[in-house]
């Protein structure tokens, strides 16, 4: 990662109505000042336990400049859970929120925590949140996010560190949960695996519509997960701008994920999506309605026409999703089925009308526990509608391997390539499971 990748704007929403919009300098001096106090204290192993925040990606970047091991812990889990993923995971030090983190708990049943750094909102930072639990002995060095910051001098930390000579960052880890209640799964992800996924996405869309500094973008899923990680990284070092919020990983619809920005790419769950698309479905029911959807998608399909504003699409302007504080500036959205996770498939017809009701441009993709990113995504222009209930995941990234082997019905020919996902020693391999690249 070089320093050109922090060089954009954020927009931070906390909580309804109220908008941060962070300098670009003062994220800057964050990474240098939270990244040398982890340094100092001693600290080696990070554990990031955050929703989607600016303090979650600098927290990774100060990991990566100062040498550190970044673990990305799932927000929101049960504490027996966060106790298991931080003693799997060696952590020595948390970067978390107070009332989400089981602080007396992970003291009592893990003494390997050594440091611990609050990130406060800004009505809760009157309160002493330094102060250490009796019964803890004072083994846990504690301070605040904001401490950090505005206790050193002004002029510190405005430089990052250079990065010739250094060595190369360390591994990133994740946890993947195939289900509620199931014990994730600890997967460790090199730089240049990470680097090869977020550029396998940047060359993945056209020239003509990448991601680009006019572009603001929004991760409606949570950064624990590495295809919206990827994907938020890409766009960082496409110098677009950036939001985050709190219900990241969490949103219902897009309407709620959207609230108070006006995003022109969305990365978003199939869930969201699909209660997006039963909400507006539901909205069509007159005949005119329903015609006019049927005009569209026969455009959309048969003369890859997307749609556009217009008197006749203007009739259906009343049912369609909310997505911002600027309806119709949606461009693209992305979204990811986990592989053996039991995330709900959208199947093509869906898609389809996502992209008819949005106006926007929908790829969708398969992600796996040892894939950084996805697996296979649509083609950018890939407009077909299948009679399957699932839809197709397109080719293979450029940062995949496949090795497949003939199955049943499912064999490698001429004009074809069916077969099962076989596991192979690559860090890269995806897990078996029958698939179908067209």
């Amino acid at each position: 990662m070089s320093s050109t990748t922090i060089l954009v704007c954020y927009a931070l929403r906390r909580g309804r109505g109220a908008l941060a919009d962070p300098d670009v300098d003062d994220i800057t001096r964050q990474i240098n000042l939270i990244g040398q106090h982890i340094l100092d204290q001693g600290g080696n192993r990070v554990a990031i336990y955050l929703h989607n925040s600016v303090e979650l990606i600098a927290t990774l970047f100060a990991c990566s400049f100062y040498n550190l091991t970044a673990i990305i812990l799932p927000f929101n889990q049960p504490d027996e859970a966060v106790l298991s993923m931080l003693r799997r995971s060696a952590a020595d030090t948390v970067v978390t929120a107070p009332g989400v983190f089981p602080f007396d708990s992970i003291v009592q049943h893990y003494p390997a925590v050594r440091q611990l750094i609050w990130v406060v909102d800004e009505g809760s930072r009157h309160m002493d949140w330094n102060e250490v639990p009796k019964g803890t002995g004072g083994s846990v060095n504690v301070s605040t996010w904001q401490d950090i910051v505005n206790e050193a001098p002004l002029d510190g930390g405005k430089e990052l560190p250079p990065l010739d000579g250094q060595q190369s960052p360390r591994d990133v880890t994740v946890f993947w949960q195939s289900r509620p209640g199931a014990l994730e799964e600890m997967v460790r992800f090199t730089s240049a695996n990470l680097v090869s996924a977020v550029a396998a996405q940047i060359f993945a869309i056209p020239t003509s519509q990448r991601l680009n500094p006019s572009d603001l973008f929004l991760p409606a899923d949570s950064l624990a997960n590495t295809h919206t990680l990827v994907l938020t990284l890409a766009a960082l070092y496409s110098n677009a701008s950036v939001a985050f919020n709190s219900v990241g990983g969490g949103a219902a619809t897009l309407a709620v994920a959207t609230q108070g920005v006006a995003p022109t790419v969305v990365v978003a769950t199939p869930e969201a999506l699909l209660r997006t698309h039963a909400e507006t479905a539901s909205r069509l029911g007159s005949f005119l309605g329903s015609k006019v959807h049927w005009l569209q998608t026969r455009a959309l399909v048969q003369g890859g026409v997307m749609p556009a504003a217009s008197l006749l699409s203007s009739l259906n302007d009343s049912a369609s999703p909310a997505t911002g504080a600027r309806p119709g500036k949606l461009r693209l959205l992305f979204a990811a089925e986990r592989a053996g996770a039991g995330t709900p498939p959208l199947s093509s017809a869906v898609l389809s009308d996502l992209r008819v009701f949005t106006r926007a441009r929908v790829v969708y993709a398969l992600s796996a526990a040892k894939v950084a990113g996805a697996v296979a995504q649509t083609g950018f222009y890939d407009y077909r509608v299948f009679d399957d209930a699932c839809s197709h995941f397109g080719p293979p990234l450029t940062s995949t391997e496949f090795y497949l082997r003939d199955k049943d019905a499912h064999r490698v020919t001429d004009d074809k390539i069916e077969g099962e996902v076989s596991r192979r020693p690559s860090p890269l391999a995806a897990p078996r499971r029958p698939a179908k690249l067209l």
